[in-house]
């Protein structure tokens, strides 16, 4: 089986003999309602794949869809004039980057018609009209245009450069403004991209597209669902079962557990990452393929921006407005965390119309908290060796070296970052030190702020072997944080369990940013 792994170009794939997960049922509903549509995923999630499948759709390329579904849905196939524009190749971090390269487009689509030169024409939507409407004459057909992340000049230079960022808003808007204008000439159209800017202007000029990106009809467009991986992947998944010595039902759970849990409608389909799961069966080797393919530098740079902190954004209700439509004039990382996909929905309220939004999976939590902490604690070099420690030490229960190595990691925190103005900002830094330090021990089911009949318990981690209850205080006494874990019973739920437990009470000292007392049962 060969894996078109960073193969976005769907002619490409079948023929070449590329494995294919057939989405062209949803192709033909989306060209034959003829609309202008807009699809939001993270990226490396299928759009330029799904982009090329339009294309060679429009095009007529009916050879190449010979035994899909769609093969037995069309029977009129035309071939109409295609504009297909993707910015995903360009970087537009210079002053006219963006007007050149759609410029390029239309220089080529003149030439293709045998149009005059229109460079000199400073309007390029007015432009890009002329040669629709040039296109529609000549082949007596309307025009399909196909705009593959699009918002890319945009996140290129956000919160980088104001005016440039601008600049780009500007261009794309009158770019964008002659669809009004062009509609009897247009056939079809289909935008892609990571974010929907829905309030900054860039589709002003024209009727709102056609937003499909939540739609339930076309939730599985992009991705895997479970029953294509199980239908399609079985092979692959039998192999990497071998290499690791384990059931096929327990690879099965492995895979879904890494690389599963997005959604992107109310019927709460399953999703999995196309990319990363392609890379573990190429390689028979479970790892943080599509984490490590790339840290999106805008989300970066929104998130130093933000006072929220990620325990105080992750496993809560919102409603749509708060996380859909990103607003550029206020500085939320939500909407942008959640588009990028490094959250996603988990859980629908159908009775308040709520969402509850949280890392997809084991895959995009563990490297997106490694990427937080490495920038909160400003000391990336000494979390990694610490948390491989700690995770060690946690698995053969030697809780002493843990505190030891703990104190030590906390007090190589540089002393800027937890200088806090008044008590609930340093109680606040010192709860979310903690919980991004236990987050990182991934290998170990960790709960933080655990809710139990009697109350919130700090800290949970689970080892195949032990299970850690800390509780914490600030400027108090480990024998007060002890009491409050055998006063509010949290060790009760453990009381059938076979491995050791261990309760711990420390405190945090705001005077030297470490642990100043500590005491373990």
């Amino acid at each position: 089986m060969k894996y078109p792994i960073g193969i976005q170009s769907f002619d490409r794939i079948i023929e070449d003999g590329y494995v294919y997960v057939d989405k062209t049922d949803m192709v033909y509903s989306l060209a034959k309602e003829g609309s202008i549509y807009f699809l939001s995923r993270p990226r490396r999630f299928g759009k330029s794949l799904l982009v090329s499948t339009l294309k060679n759709y429009f095009l007529g390329r009916k050879e190449l869809f010979r035994g899909l579904k769609i093969d037995s849905l069309e029977k009129d196939w035309k071939v109409y004039p295609v504009f297909h524009m993707d910015f995903n190749g360009g970087e537009y971090t210079c002053p006219g980057s963006l007007r050149d390269a759609i410029a390029s487009y239309m220089s080529v689509w003149e030439k293709d018609y045998g149009m005059e030169d229109g460079s000199m024409d400073v309007n390029l939507g007015f432009r890009f009209k002329k040669i629709l409407a040039k296109a529609h004459e000549q082949t007596g057909l309307r025009a399909v245009v196909l705009v593959d992340e699009y918002d890319k000049p945009i996140l290129d230079v956000l919160d980088v450069d104001k005016s440039l960022e601008e600049e780009h808003r500007n261009i794309l808007k009158s770019f964008y403004s002659l669809f009004k204008g062009a509609d009897e000439h247009l056939q079809f159209v289909f935008l892609t991209g990571v974010t929907k800017f829905s309030q900054v202007s860039v589709f002003s000029g024209f009727n709102q597209p056609f937003d499909i990106s939540m739609h339930g009809r076309y939730e599985t467009l992009c991705g895997i669902t479970q029953e294509e991986l199980d239908v399609t992947f079985r092979e692959p998944m039998e192999s990497m079962a071998e290499v690791y010595q384990c059931s096929y039902e327990e690879m099965r759970n492995r895979l879904k557990a890494q690389y599963d849990g997005y959604h992107f409608s109310k019927n709460m389909t399953d999703i999995y990452n196309p990319f990363s799961l392609l890379n573990a069966f190429a390689t028979l080797d479970i790892s943080d393929y599509w984490f490590k393919s790339g840290t999106p530098t805008y989300l970066i740079r929104l998130l130093s921006h933000t006072n929220e902190n990620m325990d105080e954004i992750t496993g809560k209700y919102y409603a749509p407005k708060e996380f859909i439509d990103y607003k550029a004039d206020v500085e939320q990382p939500l909407p942008m965390i959640y588009q990028s996909g490094y959250l996603t929905i988990k859980n629908f309220d159908r009775d308040f119309d709520l969402f509850l939004l949280d890392y997809p999976n084991d895959e995009v939590k563990k490297g997106f908290l490694s990427m937080v902490a490495s920038k909160y604690f400003d000391n990336g070099d000494k979390i990694y060796p610490w948390v491989r420690e700690a995770a060690i030490f946690l698995r053969k229960g030697e809780l002493e070296n843990f505190r030891t190595g703990l104190t030590s990691f906390l007090a190589s925190i540089p002393y800027t970052m937890r200088r806090k103005e008044n008590e609930r900002e340093r109680e606040r830094y010192f709860h979310y030190t903690f919980y991004l330090l236990l987050r990182l021990l991934s290998v170990y089911t960790v709960y933080t702020e655990k809710v139990q009949s009697q109350g919130r318990v700090d800290c949970v981690v689970e080892t195949p072997q032990h299970v850690y209850i800390f509780e914490f205080k600030l400027d108090g006494t480990a024998a007060d944080a002890l009491q409050q874990i055998e006063e509010k019973g949290y060790a009760r739920e453990y009381a059938a369990d076979n491995r050791k437990l261990y309760k711990v009470g420390a405190v945090f000292s705001s005077e030297t940013g470490t642990i100043s007392d500590w005491k373990q049962v």
